[in-house]
Protein backbone atom coordinates (compact mmCIF):
# COMPACT_ATOMS: atom_id res chain seq x y z
CA UNK A 1 0.00 0.00 0.00
CA UNK A 2 2.65 2.27 0.87
CA UNK A 3 1.60 6.24 1.20
CA UNK A 4 -1.36 6.11 3.61
CA UNK A 5 -2.26 9.94 4.20
CA UNK A 6 -0.29 13.10 3.22
CA UNK A 7 -0.88 16.50 4.27
CA UNK A 8 1.99 19.65 3.60
CA UNK A 9 0.63 21.79 7.09
CA UNK A 10 2.57 24.98 5.27
CA UNK A 11 6.06 25.01 3.61
CA UNK A 12 7.91 24.35 6.24
CA UNK A 13 6.19 21.18 7.74
CA UNK A 14 4.60 18.00 6.61
CA UNK A 15 3.27 14.91 8.31
CA UNK A 16 2.44 11.20 6.24
CA UNK A 17 0.80 7.91 7.44
CA UNK A 18 2.22 5.10 5.20
CA UNK A 19 0.89 1.35 5.59
CA UNK A 20 3.20 -1.11 5.74
CA UNK A 21 3.69 -3.96 3.82
CA UNK A 22 6.73 -3.85 2.61
CA UNK A 23 9.84 -5.94 3.91
CA UNK A 24 12.54 -4.83 5.86
CA UNK A 25 14.95 -4.74 2.80
CA UNK A 26 12.52 -2.41 1.22
CA UNK A 27 13.27 0.52 4.32
CA UNK A 28 16.63 -0.44 4.64
CA UNK A 29 17.31 0.76 1.05
CA UNK A 30 17.09 4.24 2.45
CA UNK A 31 17.34 4.46 5.77
CA UNK A 32 19.58 2.26 8.61
CA UNK A 33 18.55 0.16 11.37
CA UNK A 34 19.93 2.13 14.43
CA UNK A 35 18.91 -0.11 17.00
CA UNK A 36 18.64 -3.26 17.89
CA UNK A 37 15.28 -4.38 17.83
CA UNK A 38 14.43 -8.34 18.21
CA UNK A 39 10.77 -8.11 17.24
CA UNK A 40 10.65 -8.09 13.50
CA UNK A 41 7.29 -6.07 13.07
CA UNK A 42 8.60 -3.77 16.21
CA UNK A 43 11.22 -3.52 13.51
CA UNK A 44 9.49 -3.19 10.53
CA UNK A 45 7.20 -0.23 12.29
CA UNK A 46 10.72 1.46 13.31
CA UNK A 47 12.06 1.22 9.85
CA UNK A 48 9.20 2.54 8.51
CA UNK A 49 9.13 5.99 10.68
CA UNK A 50 12.18 6.31 9.69
CA UNK A 51 12.06 5.74 6.17
CA UNK A 52 8.87 8.58 6.73
CA UNK A 53 11.61 11.44 7.52
CA UNK A 54 13.73 10.69 4.48
CA UNK A 55 10.14 10.95 2.38
CA UNK A 56 9.06 14.25 3.81
CA UNK A 57 12.49 15.63 3.36
CA UNK A 58 14.70 14.03 1.28
CA UNK A 59 18.16 16.00 3.06
CA UNK A 60 16.62 14.70 6.35
CA UNK A 61 19.95 13.02 8.20
CA UNK A 62 18.42 10.49 9.28
CA UNK A 63 21.94 8.80 10.02
CA UNK A 64 22.75 11.72 12.41
CA UNK A 65 19.48 11.56 14.94
CA UNK A 66 20.38 10.99 18.58
CA UNK A 67 17.90 9.33 21.46
CA UNK A 68 17.76 11.44 24.44
CA UNK A 69 16.81 10.00 27.88
CA UNK A 70 13.33 10.26 27.58
CA UNK A 71 13.64 8.26 24.47
CA UNK A 72 12.55 10.92 22.39
CA UNK A 73 14.71 11.05 18.91
CA UNK A 74 16.65 14.55 17.89
CA UNK A 75 19.02 16.29 15.98
CA UNK A 76 21.57 17.88 17.85
CA UNK A 77 22.05 20.98 15.31
CA UNK A 78 17.82 20.75 14.98
CA UNK A 79 18.07 20.89 11.51
CA UNK A 80 14.63 19.50 11.22
CA UNK A 81 12.35 19.21 14.36
CA UNK A 82 10.65 15.40 14.17
CA UNK A 83 8.24 12.91 16.03
CA UNK A 84 7.54 9.48 15.14
CA UNK A 85 4.57 7.39 15.87
CA UNK A 86 3.54 3.30 15.50
CA UNK A 87 0.43 1.37 15.36
CA UNK A 88 -0.44 -1.65 14.05
CA UNK A 89 0.65 -1.95 10.66
CA UNK A 90 1.16 1.74 10.27
CA UNK A 91 3.81 4.05 10.79
CA UNK A 92 3.16 8.43 11.07
CA UNK A 93 5.76 11.12 10.97
CA UNK A 94 5.66 14.55 11.83
CA UNK A 95 8.89 17.43 10.15
CA UNK A 96 9.37 20.67 10.51
CA UNK A 97 12.07 23.06 9.82
CA UNK A 98 11.32 26.12 12.14
CA UNK A 99 8.93 24.48 14.84
CA UNK A 100 8.82 22.07 17.53
CA UNK A 101 6.18 19.03 16.86
CA UNK A 102 4.49 15.79 17.94
CA UNK A 103 2.59 13.35 16.12
CA UNK A 104 0.45 10.11 17.52
CA UNK A 105 -1.37 7.79 15.66
CA UNK A 106 -3.55 5.11 18.06
CA UNK A 107 -6.14 2.63 16.20
CA UNK A 108 -9.45 2.00 17.89
CA UNK A 109 -10.02 -0.41 20.08
CA UNK A 110 -12.40 -1.11 23.13
CA UNK A 111 -9.96 -1.44 25.84
CA UNK A 112 -9.40 2.13 25.79
CA UNK A 113 -12.54 1.87 28.04
CA UNK A 114 -10.35 0.23 31.06
CA UNK A 115 -7.63 2.32 31.38
CA UNK A 116 -9.44 6.04 30.65
CA UNK A 117 -9.49 6.97 34.55
CA UNK A 118 -5.76 6.09 34.34
CA UNK A 119 -5.06 9.61 31.91
CA UNK A 120 -8.80 11.62 31.97
CA UNK A 121 -9.92 13.18 35.24
CA UNK A 122 -13.44 13.83 36.12
CA UNK A 123 -13.99 16.87 34.15
CA UNK A 124 -12.72 15.50 31.45
CA UNK A 125 -14.66 12.29 31.69
CA UNK A 126 -17.48 14.49 32.23
CA UNK A 127 -16.38 16.18 28.31
CA UNK A 128 -16.53 12.29 27.24
CA UNK A 129 -20.02 11.54 28.38
CA UNK A 130 -21.53 15.16 27.09
CA UNK A 131 -20.36 14.51 23.87
CA UNK A 132 -23.12 12.92 21.44
CA UNK A 133 -21.54 13.35 18.29
CA UNK A 134 -18.55 10.86 18.25
CA UNK A 135 -19.05 7.05 19.81
CA UNK A 136 -17.25 6.49 23.31
CA UNK A 137 -14.24 4.35 21.94
CA UNK A 138 -13.77 7.30 18.85
CA UNK A 139 -13.58 9.67 21.70
CA UNK A 140 -11.80 8.28 24.12
CA UNK A 141 -8.85 7.02 22.11
CA UNK A 142 -8.66 10.75 20.45
CA UNK A 143 -8.33 12.05 23.97
CA UNK A 144 -5.67 9.73 24.68
CA UNK A 145 -4.10 10.40 21.18
CA UNK A 146 -4.30 14.25 22.07
CA UNK A 147 -2.27 13.91 25.30
CA UNK A 148 0.05 11.96 23.80
CA UNK A 149 1.06 14.07 21.22
CA UNK A 150 1.18 16.68 23.61
CA UNK A 151 4.04 14.75 25.57
CA UNK A 152 6.11 14.05 22.88
CA UNK A 153 5.71 17.60 21.70
CA UNK A 154 7.31 18.70 25.28
CA UNK A 155 9.58 15.95 24.58
CA UNK A 156 11.34 16.86 28.27
CA UNK A 157 9.84 13.73 30.02
CA UNK A 158 8.65 14.18 33.89
CA UNK A 159 4.99 15.17 33.35
CA UNK A 160 1.69 13.04 33.97
CA UNK A 161 -0.90 12.30 31.09
CA UNK A 162 -3.60 13.18 33.82
CA UNK A 163 -2.07 15.92 35.64
CA UNK A 164 -0.55 17.98 33.65
CA UNK A 165 -2.05 17.60 30.04
CA UNK A 166 -5.67 18.94 30.26
CA UNK A 167 -8.50 18.72 27.80
CA UNK A 168 -10.87 21.81 27.88
CA UNK A 169 -13.01 21.34 24.41
CA UNK A 170 -13.09 19.29 21.32
CA UNK A 171 -14.35 21.19 18.29
CA UNK A 172 -15.67 18.91 15.60
CA UNK A 173 -16.89 20.67 12.68
CA UNK A 174 -15.58 22.75 11.03
CA UNK A 175 -12.20 22.53 12.10
CA UNK A 176 -10.74 19.43 14.55
CA UNK A 177 -9.47 20.85 16.70
CA UNK A 178 -8.95 19.38 20.43
CA UNK A 179 -8.20 22.35 23.05
CA UNK A 180 -5.34 21.21 25.80
CA UNK A 181 -4.45 23.41 28.67
CA UNK A 182 -0.85 22.48 29.24
CA UNK A 183 0.11 22.66 33.11
CA UNK A 184 3.75 23.28 34.15
CA UNK A 185 5.23 24.94 36.94
CA UNK A 186 2.14 26.37 37.74
CA UNK A 187 1.20 27.95 35.39
CA UNK A 188 -1.07 26.96 32.38
CA UNK A 189 -0.45 27.34 28.64
CA UNK A 190 -3.34 26.96 26.07
CA UNK A 191 -2.54 24.20 23.07
CA UNK A 192 -4.49 23.41 19.91
CA UNK A 193 -4.08 20.00 18.54
CA UNK A 194 -5.28 18.98 15.40
CA UNK A 195 -6.78 15.66 14.57
CA UNK A 196 -7.97 13.28 11.90
CA UNK A 197 -10.08 10.20 11.65
CA UNK A 198 -9.91 7.40 9.43
CA UNK A 199 -11.68 4.02 9.73
CA UNK A 200 -9.67 2.45 12.47
CA UNK A 201 -7.43 5.13 13.66
CA UNK A 202 -6.92 8.79 14.66
CA UNK A 203 -4.30 10.82 14.16
CA UNK A 204 -3.16 13.76 15.85
CA UNK A 205 -0.60 16.40 15.07
CA UNK A 206 0.88 19.56 17.20
CA UNK A 207 2.79 22.16 15.26
CA UNK A 208 4.51 25.12 17.97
Amino acid sequence: MGLFFRHNINDFTRLAIWKIEEDEAFFLKSVPSQRNISHPHKRLQHLAGRFLLRFLFPDFPSGEIEIADTRKPYLLNEQYHFSISHGGDYAAAIVSQNQRVGIDIELFAEKIHRIAHKFLDEEEMGLTQNSMRLPDTQLLTTYWSVKETVFKWWSYGNISLKENIKIRNIEEFPSQIVHVDFLRDGNGFPIQVDFKFFQEMALCWLVD
